[in-house]
């Protein structure tokens, strides 16, 4: 009887412990679905409204959608979301994942840590004042590499922010600021990796380029198309670099480069809340487009 007694008292501690972590559970996804509720579905909503209707809230269609993309900037604005997207995508990629690996060989212990925190510190800046240190970079007049800028044929600040080079300075700010968190992610996921599985290709010989292209890329695969799906997202929302960049230089980088400064223009300049809205909406069909995309080619929901 004892015995039985002592079974069932365990029975029921690990029903009430299994109880309270459910619903330990539950408040959290259920504090997570009201944010996700109040300041996404919501405002998409409400965008979407706009978006169909016009200033009276009268359905109107595609008005909205064919005024805004007959607008003079609204293709150049596509285009060069579109450059700056490539080389930001590309960089990331390539970069993060190279440094993640070069990282995950080289080091451990205390080197390890200090290197990781580096690589972590630019993207605990905010995106404005990140812009704000790369102005100071970017002036001849008193970068602390004005003579890099100097060999590379910049003497003035206008020279350095012509418009072909925007594309390219945007990645150099994005990477700067947003490329040491992944690293560290791509790092944790590195050491995910089952050690029988490097164990293994040690064995057969293969060395370290062997096994970083038929080992440890293939198996970061997964985090390297969230990585995509969520860079994709943030690059196609340009707005703060190309802002405040047009506002330290007068008007010289544009206030119309990117398609988010667009919609701004449209709520704020212009009084067009619809036509802001329905740029919005479109940004947000083609950043869910290509997410839904890369999921169904990489096969990310895959059981491995």
């Amino acid at each position: 009887m004892t015995l039985t007694r002592t079974m069932a008292g365990s029975a029921r501690g690990r029903r009430g412990g299994a109880f309270g972590q459910s619903r330990a559970g539950m408040v959290f996804v259920a504090a997570y679905v009201l944010l996700l509720i109040a300041f996404g579905i919501l405002p998409t909503g409400y965008a979407i409204y706009f978006a169909f209707t016009d200033a009276g809230g009268t359905f109107t269609g595609l008005t909205n959608f064919i005024t805004t993309a007959q607008d003079f900037r609204f293709v150049d604005a596509i285009g060069h979301v579109a450059v700056y997207l490539v080389f930001w995508l590309v960089s990331l990629v390539v970069f993060v994942v190279g440094l993640a690996l070069l990282l995950h060989r080289l080091t451990s212990g205390a080197a390890g840590q200090a290197l990781r925190f580096l690589y972590y510190i630019p993207g605990a800046l905010a995106g404005a004042a990140s812009v704000l240190v790369w102005l100071f970079m970017l002036d001849p007049t008193v970068s602390p590499v004005s003579s890099l800028l100097g060999l590379l044929g910049f003497n003035t600040f206008g020279e350095v922010i012509a418009p072909g080079n925007l594309a390219l300075l945007f990645t150099v700010i994005a990477f700067w600021t947003g490329a040491g968190g992944w690293i560290v992610v791509m790092y944790g996921a590195l050491n995910n990796i089952p050690k029988d599985v490097m164990e293994a290709a040690h064995i057969d010989g293969a060395g370290a380029w062997y096994t970083a292209w038929h080992v440890q890329i293939p198996m970061l695969r997964k985090w390297i198309v969230y990585m995509v799906i969520l860079a994709f997202a943030g690059g196609a929302q340009l707005f703060v670099e190309p802002q405040l960049l047009s506002l330290a230089s007068v008007g010289v980088a544009g206030r119309d480069y990117s398609l988010n400064q667009l919609t701004y223009d449209f709520a704020f300049q212009m009084n067009n809340v619809n036509g802001a809205a329905a740029v919005s909406v479109e940004l947000l069909v083609v950043s869910v487009s290509a997410a839904a995309l890369f999921v169904a080619r990489s096969g990310f929901f895959d059981a491995d």
